[in-house]
């Protein structure tokens, strides 16, 4: 039976300073939970999947994942300008992938992928009433306030 990735898990020494890097990078919600020291990330996107961040329980931050961007090169420039280096420069394999690696300001290695993105669906408009049409009594209400 297959075994799908559901959850990422990025362990910092700075957790704080690791979760605001990724939001700003790539414009994740994050909810931190203040007793576990554990923030939960959601992507806000329907494709993909949602993760965490905590704090690193040894001297060394951990993580490896790949996130699906529409623009690579922009998201590198983006990376060292928050802090981050490239650690894989843009990278096309032909007819197969376009990605790169960046390592985020303690050094966890982050893989970018080329791909489209899927914003989350917006909830539907509800539909207008249907008009109705006026009948005589209702006439004679507006008439009756016409005439104070």
């Amino acid at each position: 039976m297959a075994a799908p990735v559901t959850h990422f898990e990025v362990n910092a020494k700075d957790a704080a300073r690791v979760r605001e890097f990724f939001s700003n990078l790539f414009g994740w919600k994050i909810e931190i939970d203040q007793q576990m020291n554990y923030a939960i990330v959601d992507t806000g996107v329907k494709m993909g999947i949602n993760g965490g961040i905590g704090q690193a329980m040894g001297p060394n931050s951990s993580v490896t994942f790949y996130v699906q961007v529409e623009d690579v090169k922009a998201h590198l420039d983006k990376a060292v300008s928050l802090g981050g280096t490239v650690v894989m420069p843009l990278t096309e394999v032909p007819g197969v992938v376009t990605l790169a690696q960046i390592a985020d300001p303690e050094g966890n290695v982050v893989g970018l992928v080329k791909g489209p993105q899927t914003p989350s669906p917006e909830p539907k408009p509800k539909r207008a009433a249907p008009k109705r049409k006026s009948s005589a009594k209702s006439r004679k209400v507006v008439k009756k306030s016409k005439r104070r």
